[in-house]
């Protein structure tokens, strides 16, 4: 790292205020005790449709306050023409990360960000619950886990927890629920919004029929307040102990890890599939970038941290610390990590 940028001072906006704070904290506080740069975390909106929102306003006004942006994976050609091309400090790109991640992040040959952390969604389940309710294996189907998280709502509720629900997920209208609705529709044979010959084909029987189905979950295996759910509202209710199964990103695994009410006692699977024809298992693959503002008044030093937090070495904390899955394809070779 450049040790010659000393006494610059920098913005990065991060992840939003919640239990991996701290870790983006001390990865911050330890780059600046290395090179002597200053900076400074901004906590970022927990909704990805607000935070793109916010983003949007500050940078078409021109805005230089935040240096480093956290982006979202679909949005590097929404924020092309704010961003500085990374492509000279990064050279190697496609061989130290994901090629497709690259190729996603460049824009008409410009690098507009750089492969943070992946996602893709996954289904967390109770196994302490699945194994006292005679339920042998995690649920491989959608009409398995209704079933499934029917059985034990019911047995939970009628030993005195009124609050148990059977399934939680991301139902709140923003980007999360797209996510959601995009996996039950390719896992159920619906096929894609917009075939590769550009046809429209959303509107079909086995799309209509997913949609349908997690309708039907609200009120019954899944609470009515699930409208109003991100990923923190469905991990709060599934931290809480009040849910056998729930949708949502890596991230959840290491924070539910971390609590001693639910350290050993859940694991994950891939999502369910559909019964329509050609249903398959079908997670949405997500994944955050770094993002370097081109009106920065200090773009060298906030290279030098979008290079040091996609470091080799940043990547496995992020792995081992935070369940966020790396993309630098010779991290899943370290035994630490897998």
């Amino acid at each position: 790292m450049r040790t010659d940028l000393k006494g610059a001072s920098i913005k990065w906006i991060g992840g939003a205020d919640g239990p991996t704070t701290p870790w983006e904290d001390a990865a911050a506080k330890k780059f600046s005790e290395a090179t002597g740069i200053n900076v400074t975390v901004v906590r970022g909106q927990q909704s990805a449709t607000d935070r793109l929102a916010e983003y949007r306003q500050q940078l078409s006004a021109g805005s230089s306050d935040i240096d480093v942006y956290q982006i979202d994976v679909i949005w590097p050609g929404i924020m092309a023409e704010f961003a500085e091309d990374l492509s000279p400090a990064f050279p190697t790109i496609k061989d130290d990360f994901f090629p497709a991640i690259a190729d996603n992040n460049t824009v008409n040959g410009k690098l507009v960000a750089v492969p943070w952390f992946t996602d893709a969604g996954l289904l967390y389940y109770r196994k302490d619950l699945l194994q006292k309710y005679g339920i042998a294996n995690p649920p491989a189907t959608w009409k398995e886990l209704e079933d499934a998280a029917k059985k034990i709502q019911d047995g939970e509720r009628a030993a005195g927890n009124q609050d148990f629900w059977g399934f939680v997920w991301q139902g709140k209208a923003y980007e999360g629920l797209t996510c959601d609705a995009l996996e039950w529709q390719v896992s159920n044979g619906g096929g894609s919004i917009i075939e590769p010959d550009g046809t429209i084909s959303i509107n079909n029987p086995q799309a209509i029929a997913a949609f349908d189905r997690a309708k039907s979950w609200i009120g019954n295996i899944t609470p009515t307040g699930v409208t109003g759910y991100q990923e923190e509202e469905a991990r709060g209710v599934w931290q809480a102990g009040n849910a056998a199964f729930m949708r949502n990103w890596p991230y959840a695994y290491s924070i539910g890890q971390a609590d001693p009410k639910l350290k050993d006692k859940f694991d994950v699977v891939p999502l369910p599939k559909g019964d329509g024809d050609k249903a398959r298992n079908a997670d949405t693959l997500g994944g955050w970038q770094l993002m370097v503002n081109k009106n920065s008044k200090n773009k060298e030093a906030a290279i030098e941290l979008v290079k040091f937090l996609t470091s080799a070495e940043l990547q496995k904390s992020n792995a081992i610390e935070r369940s966020l899955l790396p993309t630098r394809p010779a991290t899943y070779q370290d035994a630490d990590v897998v």
